[in-house]
């Protein structure tokens, strides 16, 4: 499904890479955070380059809500209490000073990208006691909110919470404009990178510093990025003929929804589910019930779902990539806030690789994760079955293919035995296997997307078996 952002956009095409490359620094990634990092590292003085395995764009960025907010959910009187004022003080700050970087940049580039500043809230329909709470926390951290009863919301809430002086914007349009500035090979995939060298199937890049800007580290080791995270997934509609909303909204209950204006269009958010926890579906079509519910006059545009990595406390990984690669650094699990995120890493992560210190870093150090300390951790985010799973491919009898009707997926188990299968609607059946080729976990199908989902590490495949989202680095043997 394709997004409202990639429906309105023309991406242009860059070149893959061929050859051997050198550069000052190599970043892994052609996301908001890969176009951004590097941005920032060209206007410092360095060479950097961006290496896409696909289009620039094409993976998280173009599916995002595209809210620039320092309101990240229920966050910051949760982070006073694990973290201690000064560290949480670090986080507001990093996330208000970008929304200034995005302001300064698209004035300096004159970027057309309906970037419109707007308030963003917090609301429940059940309870007031955390808003309150959040109001208080943010305005001691810096941050211009305020509890309030008002919204413009179809329904009546309990409570809410409202921050000032937050935006939106069209994340392609930016994304284009500022990538114009950069050295980028699309089509590029990362194979192996050892110290400075980097691989990809028809070059190969040295680079003084490497940043892993792919979403989520294809590499296991060191750094042990699948150990401190999972991935969830969640879904959007984008509705005409609704009522005009000048807010952005994010839901606090079980099962709320998100809400965010896009001049004549209105974004339905929800459905928010772990990767790999989705074979019954239903979260569009709830969406599209509310949808009629609310505005029986709405009309849909566009759907589409969009993956997030989320880390084990809730605040990203921007830093250096492990102890033992000092010049090595990550930008990762930017939680459902990736676009305020992607800036505050390139703030970050420029400044460290440029040998300065900068002061709202320590909140963000990947070092603040002990692998050693975290097997118990591990075994709970790797915990779902990989029994009867086979690791040469299967293909089930005929007999249990037939009985799966057009247009349905799922697995099907046969003498202990398990194989993914999906019947398309001409009744053409695809069949795969359900092991994850990163660490071997069971596959889930999700009914809404067609795919086959990871739901140890977020790792997804289309019915045909070829690969959608990492860390895994292959597509599933199939028949």
């Amino acid at each position: 499904m394709e997004s409202l952002w990639s429906k309105t956009t023309d991406m242009p095409a860059y070149p893959p890479l061929r050859g051997e490359l050198r550069a000052d620094v190599a970043v892994i990634g052609g996301g908001m955070a890969g176009i951004l990092i590097a941005y920032f590292l060209a206007k410092a003085g360095l060479h950097p380059v961006v290496l896409e395995a696909e289009r620039i764009g094409s993976g998280q960025t173009k599916n995002t809500t595209a809210k620039i907010t320092s309101q990240h959910g229920l966050l910051y009187a949760r982070l006073v209490e694990q973290f201690g004022e000064e560290l949480a003080q670090q986080y507001a700050h990093a996330n208000q000073k970008a929304l200034e970087h995005y302001r300064t940049l698209i004035a300096e580039l004159d970027i057309d990208c309906a970037f419109t500043q707007c308030p963003a809230y917090l609301y429940s329909t059940l309870e007031e006691e955390p808003l309150v709470r959040e109001a208080q926390v943010a305005r001691r951290l810096g941050i211009e909110a305020n509890f309030t009863r008002r919204t413009e919301l179809p329904f009546s809430v309990r409570a809410a919470v409202r921050f000032d002086g937050q935006a939106r914007f069209h994340p392609l349009h930016f994304l284009r404009a500022v990538a114009s500035h950069l050295e980028i090979y699309e089509h590029t995939p990362v194979q192996s990178v050892e110290e400075h060298r980097l691989l990809t199937p028809h070059g190969v890049v040295m680079a003084e510093t490497i940043v892993f800007a792919c979403h989520y580290p294809f590499l296991n080791m060191p750094g042990y990025y699948f150990m401190r995270m999972h991935q969830e997934r969640s879904y959007v509609l984008a509705l005409e003929n609704t009522a005009k909303m000048e807010g952005m909204y994010l839901g606090i209950d079980e099962n709320g929804l998100s809400f965010r204006p896009d001049e004549n269009v209105l974004l339905l958010g929800g459905g928010s589910h772990r990767t790999g926890e989705n074979a019954a579906g239903g979260r569009y079509a709830r969406l599209r019930r509310l949808a009629q519910r609310y505005w029986p006059e709405s009309r849909e545009i566009a759907a589409w779902s969009a993956q997030d990595c989320m880390t084990l406390d809730g605040v990203p990984y921007i830093g250096p990539f492990s102890s033992s690669t000092p010049h090595w650094y990550v930008a990762t699990g930017f939680q459902k806030w990736g676009m305020t995120s992607s800036m505050v890493a390139a703030q970050i992560l420029t400044s460290q690789i440029m040998g300065r210190n900068h002061p709202d870093a320590e909140v963000f150090s990947p070092q603040r994760f002990k692998p050693s300390a975290s097997a118990k951790m591990l075994i709970e985010e790797t915990a779902h079955a990989t029994a009867g799973l086979s690791r040469t491919f299967f293909n089930p009898p005929r007999a249990e293919l037939d009985a799966l009707s057009p247009g349905h997926g799922g697995i099907v188990e046969y003498d202990g035995k398990k194989a993914g299968v999906y019947k398309d609607e001409h009744g053409e059946i695809f069949v795969v296997s359900v092991q994850c080729p990163h660490l071997g976990c069971q596959l889930e199908w999700n009914s809404d997307e067609k795919s086959w989902d990871c739901p140890c590490h977020g790792s997804r495949f289309d019915y045909k078996g070829n690969l959608l989202d990492n860390p895994a680095q292959e597509d599933l043997p199939h028949a």
